[in-house]
């Protein structure tokens, strides 16, 4: 489903706010970006406990970008996504929330 151009446009309006409606909303369409950049680069890694970790330790504008470029800007979005994931509170993260579930699949 691709989204439409006021959804992107309104997108950061709705996040200006910071309501907890537009956060939600923000943080889902960041997800969108951040997936495929997990299973492209972290193969093997949990993908709902990987992305949830990167979109909790993002900045607030750095969901904004991901919420907007998942279709048009996919190489920004990696470059977030793999700074993000780099940062001591994500790896603390990964390790607390993504690791039990990678050593349970085993």
């Amino acid at each position: 489903m691709r989204p439409s151009v006021s959804a992107i446009l309104l997108l950061p309006l709705l996040a200006a706010c910071a309501t907890p409606v537009a956060d939600e909303v923000a943080r889902s369409a960041a997800r969108r970006a951040v997936n495929p950049v997990i299973a492209e680069r972290f193969p093997g890694i949990p993908l709902e406990p990987a992305t949830n970790c990167i979109i909790d330790s993002a900045t607030a504008s750095e969901i904004i970008t991901l919420a907007t470029s998942a279709r048009s800007a996919p190489d920004r979005a990696a470059r977030i996504v793999l700074d993000v994931a780099q940062r001591p509170a994500t790896i603390q993260c990964l390790a607390t929330d993504g690791l039990p579930v990678l050593l349970n699949t085993l």
